[in-house]
């Protein structure tokens, strides 16, 4: 074993500490003698509110385990006074940790400003402020580590998070730019991209999941790249959690080399398109490719089969930054195929518009900053009505070693080339769903993608260009709108002030405008989004990621930083066979998931051993007696309608979907929803053996509403408990009880129980059977004769895509790929949103009910039939409900109480 890693008498800076992966961290390298500063600003996971209990709490435990620490409650912005927090009290900081965070996920289509610069402001300004703040201690001291947080959302896009993949991609960027400039001081930056159970994943992930991906996994990494004993490994990407860890790399294609002249058309680029695309060859670069000799290639060859001519016939095009450069290149070529052009640019478009018209064709000029995105799209609309091409080309520089970068600096980078990307994709966007078309072209920078000197600005947004393009890539494909990214070789204003006039000269834009033709054209071979290509000089190439074949810990023995230096070159090892290259957001947890089975051979021993069950026997009765800190849910009459639609309400079922009507009102089921992604103050492999996510069902829930009406806004707070767990010899049944309560007043509204079913979890010495409780644990037996109501009900083929959003995001319900794993040959229903259906069905033949209990019996799929048969029997409803097309049931042994009130309107 690896000699411990200490880190006496160095300062760590932790920022959103409060919590979840944070909170880990500043236990951790406390618990190994360093000095901690504990920042979290106390505020929610979608960035709202502050206060210094979350903080503080943490520094009391570390305190109390004898260990040093401070707290810090600034906003990541006031990078400055976190930093001057570690220096006051400990003078000196040698580790910064940015690790705050939030959540702001919407619809690309939905979303508002004020969700892209609260993301923007928190992830990518914070983290710039702390490392900022930080680097005049490092370089003065000759030492500094830095770990910057990406997601997958970041690396491979992700549906619903183009603001948060922006954000994290954009790290990228930073954290090797950081690298290169920070190597000759001994300051080390890597990124690690981790998958851990935390507030903001509480959102987005099913419980199950989460119970595997606990914070503890991702510190003995981030320990280990943090650490003295670390000298070389500085600008790399990781991703780990659920125990697994691997490094991921740019792969660069060989790419398709042609003529660099006017026989290099969309055309010819087609027909070598499976050169553009050839790993065979491939090279793994941390620069900009030798432009120069390829240049000098494409100079000796003959001229380019044209192959056919791709022409933009009635299709309006839109230009930033098209009055010179790339961006004329752009204008002028595509307008000589036919396209109508929008010349945008804030110095003169003018000129450039009477070029096309000399030529015969068509364009307008536009002069609109590229953050007033829908100006630059009117003109668009205003002259020809539609826009079919939108190239986000516009871009400036400002260029200056980070250690004398200006917050000046930084914040005109960011807003003119991240955010103008965004601001005019968004006016372009809704245009493009009502036609059912459109082609974007963004454009990143080899400067973003592999970091460069002097560029810690430009690096960022350049690389959140990427990272943006691959989320709005995946929510525009079902609109036929696809969504690219290139990185430029060529000379432009931009690129004359760094290199020399005679390489300008031959890096002609021309050079790169037929690629950026080719992908807006409707000729793009499949895969036809959410690509990235390297271009110039005649030379073009795909480029991706490629992720180490890495290495999974067994998930229930805990992991320390010294096995994970003991297996890090199983970790980096790119060479061995197992590499692949990640494209989704689905490959980036597959490794992770795959490890969710990986146990020790701890594990293996008989588990009817009397002091396995001593142990698991002694931590259940911990658990039961253990208090959550209580998790947040707060709604409107947004959340309301939501969560009834999703549940099958007509649009002309007003009391249910307008929150205008005098009976407007919530559906008592959704009292399931606020407890959904409570915290709960245990963990299920320290309950029962061998626990397996992939092992476990839901198999009954009971509902119990304690307040009426119901209110339909709430600001609430949930409570999870451990209730009681039996042992069922070869299976495990865990209960647990949520308490939702008011968060103002402290009065209960919900309580639900939700018994899990857990295969191979059994045989620990537990009880056999579980404890009535009355209402909670009845099974109701249909009586026989015939139902006194049945209703009869068809889901949409959309309506697990709709009751998603009220929070339970596990892909199996929406992701084919994911369900097949898990054994469905399609994605299924949720269980609680057919628990709904029949909740309304109660309602609607017989009014409220004050607690309904019932046993999942079966699996729905989106767009069948739910048939709810109901008999009274006095002040109960017994109940089931069956799949008409199967005639299976899928809720069986169910009932519920009613509230003795008249049928509410629907």
């Amino acid at each position: 074993m690896a000699q411990e890693l200490r880190y006496d008498n160095q300062t760590v800076v932790v920022t959103g500490a409060g919590g979840g992966l944070g909170k880990q961290y500043a236990l951790f390298f406390a618990s190994r003698g360093a000095n901690v500063v504990v920042n979290d600003l106390g505020g929610s996971f979608k960035g709202e509110g502050a206060g210094t209990k979350a903080a503080d709490v943490v520094v009391d435990e570390i305190k109390a385990a004898g260990g040093k620490a401070v707290a810090d409650y600034n906003s990541v912005e006031q990078g400055d006074k976190i930093i001057e927090t570690a220096i006051k009290n400990f003078g000196r900081i040698d580790v910064l940790l940015n690790n705050a965070g939030i959540l702001r996920d919407v619809s690309f289509k939905n979303m508002k400003d004020q969700d892209w610069d609260l993301i923007q402001t928190v992830h990518v300004k914070g983290a710039y402020k702390c490392a900022r703040a930080a680097w005049p201690h490092f370089r003065k001291q000759k030492y500094g580590r830095i770990i910057n947080t990406a997601s997958a959302a970041g690396l491979f896009g992700s549906f619903g998070q183009c603001n948060y993949s922006a954000a994290k991609l954009a790290q990228v960027g930073f954290t090797e730019t950081l690298a290169k400039e920070g190597r000759k001081y001994n300051i080390l930056c890597n990124v690690v991209a981790p998958i851990a159970a935390s507030r903001m994943t509480a959102t987005v992930m099913p419980p199950e999941v989460l119970e595997v991906l606990k914070p503890e996994w991702v510190i003995p990494l981030v320990a280990v790249l943090v650490h003295s004993s670390n000298a070389n490994t500085t600008g790399t990407i990781f991703e780990c959690g659920g125990g697994h860890m691997a490094q991921l790399r740019w792969e660069r294609a060989k790419g398709a080399l042609l003529k660099a002249n006017e026989s290099l058309t969309p055309g010819a680029i087609l027909k070598k398109w499976s050169d553009v695309n050839d790993f065979s060859e491939c090279e793994h670069p941390d620069g900009v490719a030798d432009m120069m000799t390829k240049l000098e290639e494409s100079m000796k060859m003959g001229d380019n089969d044209k192959g056919e001519e791709i022409r933009f016939d009635g299709k309006v095009a839109v230009i930033t930054g098209g009055g010179a450069g790339l961006g004329r290149a752009y204008c002028l070529q595509l307008a000589k195929l036919g396209a109508k052009v929008v010349v945008n640019d804030l110095v003169n478009p003018d000129n450039v518009v009477q070029e096309i018209q000399k030529l015969g064709g068509q364009a307008v000029g536009n002069k609109a900053n590229v953050l007033d995105g829908d100006a630059v799209v009117k003109t668009a609309i205003d002259t020809w009505g539609r826009i079919d091409i939108l190239i986000n080309n516009a871009g400036i520089l400002r260029d200056k070693a980070f250690a004398n970068m200006t917050d000046d600096m930084w914040d005109i980078i960011l807003d003119v080339h991240l955010k103008g990307t965004y601001k005019c994709s968004k006016a372009a966007y809704p245009y493009m769903v009502k036609q059912k078309y459109g082609r974007i072209v963004n454009t990143t920078s080899t400067s973003g993608i592999y970091g460069n000197f002097g560029q810690a600005n430009y690096a960022a947004a350049k690389c959140g260009i990427l990272g943006f393009s691959r989320a709005l890539a995946l929510e525009g494909r079902k609109n036929n709108i696809f969504v690219n990214t290139i990185a430029p070789n060529a000379g432009t204003a931009l690129t004359r002030t760094i290199m020399p006039e005679e390489m300008v000269q031959a890096f002609k834009p021309d050079y790169v405008a037929p690629l950026v033709l080719l992908l807006v054209s409707d000729k793009m071979p499949d895969p036809p989004t959410g690509l990235l290509f390297e271009v110039g000089s005649g030379w073009q190439a795909r480029t991706r990621w490629q992720r180490s074949g890495g290495h999974g810990f067994p998930i229930d023995v805990k992991l320390t930083p010294e096995q994970v230096v003991e297996k890090w070159s199983v970790i980096t090892n790119f060479d061995d066979g197992r590499a692949d290259h990640p494209e989704g957001g689905q490959d980036g947890l597959k490794s992770i998931m795959a490890n969710m089975e990986n146990k020790s051979n701890k594990s293996n021993k008989s588990s009817n051993s009397s002091d396995d069950s001593e142990d698991y026997n002694a931590s259940i009765e911990k658990a039961k007696s253990a208090k959550a800190q209580g998790t947040e849910f707060n709604w409107d009459d947004r959340e309301v309608i939501l969560y009834n639609l999703s549940v099958g309400a007509k649009r002309t079922q007003l009391p249910l979907t307008f929150e205008g009507n005098d009976d407007f009102q919530v559906l008592p089921s959704f009292g399931v929803i606020p407890p959904f992604s409570a915290v709960a103050p245990f963990s299920m492999d320290e309950i029962v053996p061998n626990f397996s996510p992939m092992m476990l069902l839901h198999g009954e829930q009971y509902l119990e509403i304690r307040k009426f009406p119901i209110p339909t806004k709430a600001d609430t707070v949930s409570y999870p408990k451990l209730v009681e767990v039996v042992d069922k010899g070869k299976a495990a049944v865990v209960v647990s009880g949520t308490v939702t309560k008011d968060a103002k007043t402290g009065e209960e509204i919900f309580y639900n129980e939700s018994t899990v079913f857990i295969r191979g979890s059994g045989g620990f010495g537990g009880p056999k059977k579980g404890t009535d409780r009355g209402r909670a644990t009845a099974i109701y037996q249909p009586p026989k004769r015939a139902p006194d109501a049945v209703t009869e009900e068809k889901t949409t083929d959309d309506q697990a895509a709709l009751y998603r959003l009220n929070g339970d995001r596990n892909p199996l319900h929406i992701d084919p790929e994911f369900s097949k794993v898990g054994g469905f040959k399609d994605p299924i229903l949720h269980g609680l949103c057919f628990f709904g259906f029949s909740a309304k069905h109660i309602v609607e033949n017989f009014g409220l009910f004050k607690n309904i209990k019932v046993r999942f019996a079966g699996t729905v799929i989106p767009g069948q039939t739910l048939v709810t048969e109901m008999w009274k029997e006095g002040t109960t409803i017994v109940f089931q409900t069956k799949v008409k097309e199967t005639g299976k049931l899928c809720i069986a042994g169910a009932g519920a109480e009613l509230l003795g009130q008249p049928k509410p309107k629907l």
